[in-house]
């Protein structure tokens, strides 16, 4: 048996990403998770650093379970989680729209600030949701993750997340319905 095991080839530890091409290839999508988790305009370029520098200190632990981009959109959620319970304490200020690409270039002035009066609404209906379904709602609705790279980021059973969504999708369909009331 020993022999055997011998003959059989060793598995290939993960290659270690470069930080430079992480960086390059994600830090997009760790801005969006950010502002869209609701860290204010002013702690965004703060909060991107933080994420990066935990990536950086803990790029030997990634083992290539996940894709890289899932691995950081993970800790982006979790430094956004930091950034809000500080806020908690403090008043609450409104959220704005500071993703880039999160707002359409529109045709003209009036189709621009409708766009932006919807995208501040949408991000006040995502500040309300209780926090386990804000994660997975921006993950799947926002970033286009499927379900088990969202279990992977968060560090959740798959179903977990499929319940946290459908809860979360649950409270968008009531929350639009209730807007068309308003109208």
């Amino acid at each position: 048996m020993h022999a055997r095991s011998l003959a059989q080839p060793l598995a290939q530890a993960p290659e270690r990403p470069d930080f430079d091409a992480l960086y390059e290839s994600t830090s997009e999508l760790a801005f969006r998770v950010l502002g869209a988790m609701g860290v204010r305009d002013h702690e965004l370029d703060d909060a991107l650093q933080d994420v990066f520098v935990i990536a950086h200190r803990r790029l030997g632990d990634f083992r290539g379970a996940s894709r890289p981009s899932t691995w950081v959109a993970g800790i982006a959620v979790r430094v956004a989680h930091d950034y809000r319970r500080r806020h908690a304490r403090k008043p609450s200020e409104p959220l704005e729209p500071h993703a880039p690409g999160l707002v359409a270039a529109g045709n003209g002035p009036d189709t621009s600030a409708m766009r932006t009066e919807a995208l501040r609404a949408v991000m006040s209906f995502i500040e309300g949701l209780p926090e386990t379904q804000r994660d997975v709602f921006v993950l799947a609705e926002l970033e286009q993750q499927t379900a088990p790279e969202i279990a992977q980021a968060l560090g959740v059973p798959l179903n977990t997340v499929y319940s946290r969504l459908r809860l979360a999708r649950a409270h968008f369909e009531a929350w639009v319905a209730s807007r068309g009331d308003e109208r």
